[in-house]
Order: C-alpha cells, then sequence, then structure tokens
C-alpha cells in the first residue's frame, strides 16, 4: 500500500515525508516538554494531589485496602532505594504506592486514613513504566508527568521487534532518578502472573547497589480493568506488603539476583 502512494501519486508522498520530518522534531519537542514538567516539585505535587484526590474513594471507600510493612520504609534514605513488585495492572498499583508514600511521609503506619497528605505528597519517587503504555492516552500523557521513565520494551508484539540487553539511554534514565530518588519498577513487565522477570531489572542492581524493597500485591487485576482505571468488582480487598530489604550480593551473576527478587515478590515458580 505504502509503496503504491509513493509511485503513483508523488506529490501525496512529497506532503507525506514532508510531514513526517517536520513531526520528528515537534516529538522531540514535546518529550523534552514533558521531562521538563516532571522535574518541577510544584508540578508533580500538582499531579498527585489531582490524581490522588481521584483515585481515594476507590481504593479506601469502594474496595477495602489493606497495607502491612510500611515499618520497613520509614527510615529509608531519600535516594537510590528500589522498589520491585509484581504487576496487576497498569496504573493501579503505582497510584497505590503514590498515596502509601504520601502518607508515610505524614506518619502514617499501614492506613491511609483521611488523605489530608495530598495536601504536601512525598515527590520524590519515579517509576518505570513501558514507552508505548504512556503514549497510549492524553491520561496516560498526564501521568508520566508525575514521575514516570519510559523505557523501551525488549519485545514489542506490535512491531514485532526483539530487543536484546539494555538500551543505555533507559540505563542513563534510571541511574539518573535513582541518585537522588525512589525507584518503583515491576521485573516482570507484565501484568501476566508467573512472567518470567527481565534481566535488566538486575543488571541495574548490580550497576546502583541500591536498597531492594520487594512489594507484594494482590487484588488488584480482580477489582480493576487491565489499565487499572475503571472498577471491575467492588468490595474487593486490594493488599500491598512491603517487605523487609534484601540481602543481596551485588557481584553475585545477574541470574542469582534476578531469582532472589522474582522469589522476593512471589513470582517465581518452586
Amino acid at each position: 500500500m505504502s509503496s503504491y502512494f509513493i509511485t503513483r501519486r508523488p506529490v501525496g508522498a512529497f506532503f507525506f515525508i514532508v510531514i513526517c520530518l517536520f513531526s520528528l522534531p515537534l516529538a522531540n519537542i514535546y518529550m523534552n516538554w514533558i521531562d521538563r514538567l516532571k522535574e518541577i516539585k510544584l508540578v508533580r505535587k500538582l499531579i498527585y494531589f489531582v490524581v490522588g484526590v481521584i483515585t481515594y474513594p476507590g481504593l479506601a471507600m469502594v474496595n477495602k485496602l489493606k497495607i502491612s510493612g510500611t515499618e520497613n520504609i520509614e527510615n529509608l534514605p531519600l535516594k537510590n532505594v528500589l522498589f520491585v513488585s509484581n504487576h496487576q495492572t497498569y496504573f493501579a498499583e503505582v497510584i497505590t504506592f503514590l498515596h502509601i508514600f504520601c502518607a508515610v511521609k505524614w506518619r502514617k503506619r499501614n492506613k491511609l486514613g483521611i488523605p489530608y497528605y495530598l495536601l504536601n505528597p512525598f515527590t520524590q519517587v519515579y517509576y518505570v513504566a513501558a514507552e508505548e503504555t504512556m503514549k497510549q492516552s492524553w491520561l496516560s500523557k498526564f501521568f508520566t508527568m508525575g514521575g514516570a521513565i519510559t523505557v523501551r520494551r525488549t519485545w514489542n508484539p506490535k512491531a514485532n521487534e526483539v530487543r536484546r540487553g539494555l538500551d543505555p539511554s533507559d540505563t542513563r534514565k534510571i541511574t539518573r532518578a535513582l541518585s537522588n530518588s525512589w525507584v518503583i519498577t515491576f521485573p516482570q513487565g507484565t501484568t501476566t502472573p508467573f512472567a518470567p522477570g527481565r534481566k535488566g531489572t538486575a543488571h541495574m542492581i548490580k550497576l546502583n547497589r541500591p536498597i531492594v524493597i520487594p512489594v507484594v500485591i494482590d487484588g488488584f487485576s480482580t477489582a480493576f480493568d487491565k489499565k487499572g482505571l475503571k472498577f471491575r468488582k467492588r468490595g474487593t480487598v486490594l493488599t500491598v506488603n512491603f517487605k523487609e530489604s534484601l540481602s543481596l550480593d551485588y557481584d553475585a551473576p545477574v541470574e542469582e539476583i534476578l531469582s532472589q527478587v522474582m522469589y522476593a515478590i512471589g513470582q517465581k515458580k518452586i
């Protein structure tokens, strides 16, 4: 189809090429603009406040949120901390973590309570998300400004593309975030239960030697749709358990580190 368009309609092909060339710098400008905005604390505080107010009822009223283990994150340093978790929806878990981090900042333990913590939310946190997911809608682009570190998937079914190893630019983005903040990542990179973990997580642990906090979540895939934005079953118990930091040998092979992480988040088949 594209070859017919180019060979039989040269004028149309010319304009098509011009539009493509013009859109590339615009896309780069847009992404740079997003990256700059999400570094501004006031912008992120406003985003957290808006998202928090909208999502709080769905977590704590429509459903029942049970939190445990926040004593394990109360005294953490404000940088080089990596939270690794299993994954059930695109957005609901990250939004829940942000609620909890804000509540812990206000000295709440294992509960959200009244969400006055949104008046001055904890914003020193980023989360790793697939680039294509965060470009799907205006809402996901809005969430990007809340601290998303967008990375390319190693497997892209739409493009029928497989990548091997870490993308250096993705590595730099995560390393930069860890140097002054907390980072949330989902080693499986998919919402499919017991999917194998990605070695990129272990590589990042070896490279940056962060404190690694395993998190086990449950109930989100029952309560919400795959994106985590629409209710599927109300009254669901949502559980979030923050475990003690992992005792890791950072010089161990990546396979060993990944195995330890996957076991800690309850996603390693025995």
